[in-house]
């Protein structure tokens, strides 16, 4: 019942072997200094025993324009498909580590894994973040990222939505020039099968 979750595409790879993608939403940030964050995957997945020998993962960040192709990361196997070929989808080399980031993702985050959480039905892959790689189309003349202009994709109950509507910036309840209760619309709900197969751009 805790909603909405990001949904990321998890990419990782066994030395000599293909790399795979895994669609993740059980995931989030726990700690700024050391920065680490979390996955947590089933055992049953095809990705989980490449995670938990080789220790290492590119989390990258979807949009609304990758929907589609998020949803069948997270519903076929690697087993049974190269995904990376049949998605169209383009190695990104990573600085740190053997798996490749997604380059069509406006964000690629490597990380390592410190910890693995034997929970129940999903593990907890408890991970430092080694680098963040951003697409510099995001970055204005001052070397701000603009992340939200992504078209970021989150996942509830199921179902995938963009983000929705601009309600406030961290801070805004205390700053006095802010007008209760303004708001600005900056995207609207996606349906996921409008999404076609494709490049963004990068």
């Amino acid at each position: 019942m805790l909603y909405p979750l990001p949904a990321v595409m998890v990419s990782c790879q066994k030395p000599g072997e293909k790399a795979n993608i895994i669609t993740v939403a059980w995931t989030g940030t726990v700690c700024t200094n050391p920065a680490m964050l979390y996955i947590s995957v089933r055992p049953e997945r095809y990705s989980y025993p490449i995670l938990r020998e080789t220790g290492e993962f590119v989390v990258n960040l979807t949009t609304e324009k990758l929907a589609r192709q998020t949803d069948l990361c997270g519903v076929r196997s690697g087993r049974d498909m190269d995904k990376f070929a049949e998605l169209h989808f383009t190695e990104e080399k990573s600085q740190h580590i053997a798996a490749p980031g997604i380059r069509e993702c406006p964000v690629n985050i490597e990380c390592r894994v410190r910890q693995v959480l034997e929970l129940g039905s999903h593990h907890m892959f408890l991970a430092d973040v080694l680098a963040v790689h951003v697409d510099e189309k995001y970055l204005d003349q001052n070397g701000k990222f603009h992340l939200n202009d992504a078209g970021l994709l989150v996942y509830s109950h199921g179902e995938y939505h963009a983000v929705g509507e601009l309600l406030g910036t961290f801070g805004c309840s205390v700053r006095k020039k802010e007008t209760a209760g303004k708001r600005k619309k900056i995207k609207t709900r996606y349906s996921a099968g409008n999404a076609k197969t494709g490049k963004n751009g990068t």
